[in-house]
């Protein structure tokens, strides 16, 4: 979690008060000043593409693309592509 305030680390949950944790976390960010609000964005938008990127750097090792790959590049030799 670098670049994230610390004071943002613990979001403070009620237990066995019916709040998910969820629902906790989006009350907690609706409370946010713009300028907070905007490092949360900043700071999230980070997190979700690194775990995008994560998932799919995986899913190439795993071969779970390959089918994909594979009718674009016979598309691309059939012809059936076109300039962009």
């Amino acid at each position: 979690m670098d670049g994230f305030p610390k004071k943002w680390y613990y979001v403070f949950i009620r237990r066995g008060g019916g709040v998910s944790r969820v629902e906790a976390i989006e009350q907690q960010i609706k409370t946010l000043l713009p300028d907070d609000l905007a490092a949360f964005r900043r700071w999230y938008a980070t997190v979700d593409a690194e775990g995008w990127d994560r998932q799919f750097e995986a899913d190439v090792k795993a071969g779970k693309l390959n089918a994909y790959a594979d009718k674009a590049l016979h598309a691309h030799t059939t012809d059936r592509t076109k300039t962009l």
